[in-house]
């Protein structure tokens, strides 16, 4: 571990510029500076220039496989370059300490209290407290620690905030008294744990697996609880398209019934064909029992089967076409998927605030835009939130002012996928010119 002066002074002397610019592009390095430098300053104010771990873990999104995961279905996501970033040092107390950016309520947790408190439900002491318990549950080693916490993954964006912060606190338990032994899956299978029960969501497994492993990623849950988890080696980057997402400001609130409807109804329709989910089922044997499917599940049922047993497919194709540097083909299958998503599993508005039509507005206005250019998707859980699109380099400006102007000022966000190698900032300088490093 490096102190909080030696990672400042390396800072300075420009010695990080090269693994900041991997994680963020060169466009960022100034702002990234800024953003490393004040979140030392405040570690170092509240612990005396202490040794410490600096960790960082991306948010994520999500390139195909929509609503597949929890039919054991395939997903392609990947890690993005809005991150959970946060330095750490152990203590010889019990407690645990979070200083976040931008609230002054600091987290606390005893190490001696970590079973599920009334009333806790939904906060980030939580999500804290469910990871402590997860790490203490397996036998991996915890201790207490004081660490400030700088997230700029944007909240309510469809960009995994909550999957980040959960993974970041793995990460620095990992760091501070693991050696860095756990692996990715093992800290998502901590996060999941920690938000589904500790924090009171039922979310899947990708977010946390896309957040822990970084890079793109395709993901297949055949068997849930060990999913197959293969990197997808491609750089969007060099590419003649921007990945962007647009936020189209809807509310997620009281949507859970929506959600689960989904989940609920593939699986009534799986059943007709005597399977409890649907994967593994061929659009042949859907549409061969399409009557008896319309009469024991409904009709949105059936729609949305078809679209499982589609979308998974399609999730494996376009991870083999980024393998095959296939981008044209890529985009085909980007813009198929949204319009699955559209008709068949019918996410894209909410059957309670069906006025409310930001992503069918966000949809048409990215299609009239584009004008045939690039392709444009659902992204997530649906309903309200966010839609993806990728845009020619040379109109992402114009596109931006156009959706900005429909949607607000920082609607729109280019996402740039991070590459995995980077959960923890490490640094090799001269022990000489850095006096104190070990």
């Amino acid at each position: 571990m490096e102190s909080t002066g030696v990672l400042l002074r390396a800072l300075g002397a420009g010695k990080l510029n090269a693994t900041l610019i991997e994680m963020y592009g060169e466009s960022a390095l100034q702002f990234q500076l800024q953003r490393y430098n004040n979140l030392l300053l405040r570690m170092e104010k509240y612990g005396n220039d202490p040794r410490c771990v600096v960790v960082s873990t991306p948010g994520r999104t999500e390139l195909g496989g929509n609503h597949t995961d929890h039919n054991n279905g395939v997903v392609l996501a990947a890690g993005i370059h809005f991150d959970c970033l946060a330095v750490a040092t152990p203590t010889d107390s019990s407690l645990v300490h979070l200083r976040s950016e931008g609230f002054s309520a600091e987290i606390e947790v005893d190490l001696a209290e970590l079973d599920m408190k009334s009333g806790e439900e939904g906060t980030s002491t939580a999500l804290v407290r469910g990871v402590l318990a997860g790490f203490q549950s397996r036998g991996w080693p915890i201790g207490g620690f004081d660490a400030c916490v700088a997230g700029d993954v944007p909240m309510g964006a469809g960009l995994s905030s909550s999957a980040a912060f959960e993974v970041c606190v793995g990460q620095i338990l990992n760091q501070l008294f693991n050696d860095g032994a756990r692996t990715p899956l093992e800290l998502a299978e901590v996060g999941r744990e920690a938000e589904n029960t500790y924090f009171g969501k039922p979310c899947g497994f990708m977010d946390q697996i896309a957040c822990a492993a970084q890079g793109i990623l395709s993901i297949d849950f055949e068997t849930p609880e060990r999913p197959q988890v293969k990197e997808v080696d491609f750089d969007f980057a060099e590419t003649d398209y921007q990945l962007m997402v647009v936020d189209t400001g809807g509310s997620h609130a009281d949507l859970t019934s929506e959600y689960a409807a989904i989940t609920v109804e593939m699986g009534q329709a799986a059943q007709v064909l005597g399977r409890e989910k649907a994967r593994g089922l061929t659009l042949e044997q859907v549409m061969d029992a399409a009557p008896e499917i319309r009469r024991e599940a409904g009709d949105r049922a059936l729609l949305r089967l078809i679209h499982f047993v589609e979308e998974n497919k399609r999730a494996e194709r376009q991870a083999a076409a980024l393998k095959a540097g296939d981008m044209r083909f890529f985009l085909h299958l980007v813009k198929q998927s949204g319009d699955s998503s559209w008709r068949l599993l019918q996410n894209c508005v909410s059957t309670k605030r069906f006025l409310e039509q930001g992503i069918p507005v966000a949809l048409t206005l990215t299609e009239r835009f584009l004008e045939g250019e690039g392709a444009w998707r659902m992204q997530g859980g649906g309903f309200a939130g966010t839609i993806q699109a990728y845009v020619p380099k040379s109109r992402v400006g114009a596109y931006m002012a156009y959706m900005e102007n429909v949607f607000g000022r920082r609607s729109v966000l280019p996402l740039r996928i991070r590459k995995p190698g980077h959960e923890r900032l490490r640094l090799y300088a001269d022990s000489a010119r850095y006096p104190g490093q070990q």
